[in-house]
């Protein structure tokens, strides 16, 4: 029984990498599509609305299947859920605007701070220990970002701070869905994300609106909010199939994913100083995942 058990798992976890690699590609769609819209004349306003519009049609489709009553759409924390939508949400926004000022390279690199920044927060937010070599690898980590940014130099630009605060927005993101999981049903959480958004961005996207000058940039633009849902359902199901200690690793796909990207779409090639912060993140990035895959107890 244990030989045929163990392989099961293993097609599970594979699964599970699968879907993680496919929400990071979905991610890294919307960033590139992002980027050459806000190029092209459209605001990011605008492409934020867009984004979480279609994310809500999805969500409330499905959510709504078994009926339009109020108790399909109640939840026990509507503060705390608020809230999460709410970093998020800003987040999205923010980092929008900063791709119109930045390459992809160097907002992803400043972006995957964020598990660096969760295990600091840990501490005081969650009340777990965090040992010496974390707090090494959390130093080691926010260095990696002033190599990135170089906030003392010619090279730096205001955009980055706004990229710094979505870092923070996505560390506390993942705390709250960390402290909802059990509570409120992953549809639920994606109905109010969309919902919030859609509402929250509509009137500075009609303020800001500019048609798209091409089918392809309609269709870029509509993409987004498929793309979006997609993207945090995968993710949300590649936990079900695999622990997050299994899964974290193939989070980095993002910044593969991104920095390719950028070469094909906008012939951008990462500066050696980007590539030596981006590389110093992913280092600190593994020893707490690693050191934190060492603590945690063994499933039974």
């Amino acid at each position: 029984m244990a030989g045929v058990l163990i392989p099961a798992n293993q097609d599970r976890a594979k699964l599970g990498i699968a879907m993680m690699l496919a929400a990071y590609l979905l991610f890294a769609l919307i960033d590139t599509s992002v980027k050459w819209l806000v190029l092209a004349g459209l605001h990011a306003f605008q492409l934020s609305f867009m984004r979480y519009a279609g994310h809500f049609a999805i969500s409330l489709a499905l959510i709504g299947r078994g009926g339009m009553s109020f108790e399909r759409f109640a939840t026990r924390r509507p503060a705390l859920v608020v809230l999460r939508s709410g970093l998020l949400i800003s987040s999205t926004l923010f980092n929008f605007i900063a791709l119109n000022y930045l390459p992809l390279t160097v907002t992803s690199a400043i972006m995957f701070s964020a598990p660096i920044i969760v295990s600091a927060l840990s501490m005081p937010l969650l009340g777990e220990r965090v040992g010496p070599v974390r707090w090494m690898a959390i130093v080691l980590g926010f260095a990696g970002i002033l190599v990135v940014m170089r906030p003392f130099g010619e090279a730096f630009h205001w955009a980055e701070l706004l990229t710094v605060y979505n870092a923070f927005a996505l560390a506390l993101y993942s705390i709250l869905t960390r402290k909802l999981s059990g509570q409120v049903a992953p549809q639920t959480m994606q109905f109010y994300t969309g919902a919030l958004g859609t509402v929250v961005l509509l009137p500075m996207a009609v303020i800001s609106w500019s048609m798209p000058a091409s089918p392809r940039d309609w269709a870029l633009m509509l993409a987004l909010g498929l793309w979006g849902w997609g993207g945090h359902e995968l993710l949300t199901r590649a936990h079900g199939f695999a622990p997050a200690n299994t899964l974290m690793p193939f989070t980095y796909s993002f910044m593969i994913y991104l920095t390719i990207s950028s070469y094909l779409v906008f012939r951008t090639v990462p500066d050696q100083w980007t590539m030596l912060g981006a590389a110093i993140i992913v280092i600190s990035g593994l020893i707490i995942w690693a050191r934190e895959g060492h603590n945690a107890p063994v499933a039974q």
